[in-house]
């Protein structure tokens, strides 16, 4: 999303990723709209318009940058290229409601740990770089099961680690 948002910015000037963008958001709101009135799935007149934009937009830009005259045209070419190759990805969300339809979750995950090179230093060999990730993927993982980072810790130090349960 943040690509597709990134070319239909103000400065971009590209009509079909904010066609694509407002498609996306559009489907987002019919997913929450399903979800808050405990329905089993979203109006399938309603998304499929939404889905009509969304191919539409796509189609557009893979057109309008075909030419791939420049680096930011090429960008946005295989951006496009992109959302059609990988539509079933990129509207899974509408189907699925335990995936979200970003990645934000795993884009602050990864922050967190650039963040963390940036600042200390740290993260200097191999080693070190994957026992952080380790925890943090533990830590993320617990946090996500409604478990708190101290206690997780502190059960880990005891000897008595919290493993999530196996579907």
């Amino acid at each position: 999303m943040q690509a597709v948002a990134d070319a239909a910015g103000p400065d971009a000037g590209w009509c079909w990723a904010t066609q694509a963008a407002d498609a996306l958001v559009a489907m987002q709101r019919l997913v929450a709209e399903a979800v808050t009135a405990a329905r089993d799935a979203v109006d399938a007149g309603a998304l499929a318009e939404q889905v009509h934009r969304y191919r539409s937009a796509v189609q557009i830009g893979i057109t309008q940058t075909a030419a791939r005259s420049d680096a930011v045209m090429r960008k946005h070419h295989a951006l496009a290229r992109r959302l059609r190759d990988r539509e079933d990805d990129y509207l899974r969300f509408t189907r699925d409601w335990r995936i979200p339809p970003d990645n934000n979750g795993s884009e602050r995950d990864i922050r967190m740990i650039k963040l963390r090179q940036k600042i200390s230093g740290c993260l200097r060999t191999l080693a070190g770089a994957r026992q952080f990730c380790a925890i943090r993927s533990y830590l993320s993982t617990a946090a996500k099961h409604g478990l708190h980072f101290f206690e997780t810790l502190v059960m880990l130090a005891e000897g008595r680690p919290w493993l999530p349960a196996v579907h």
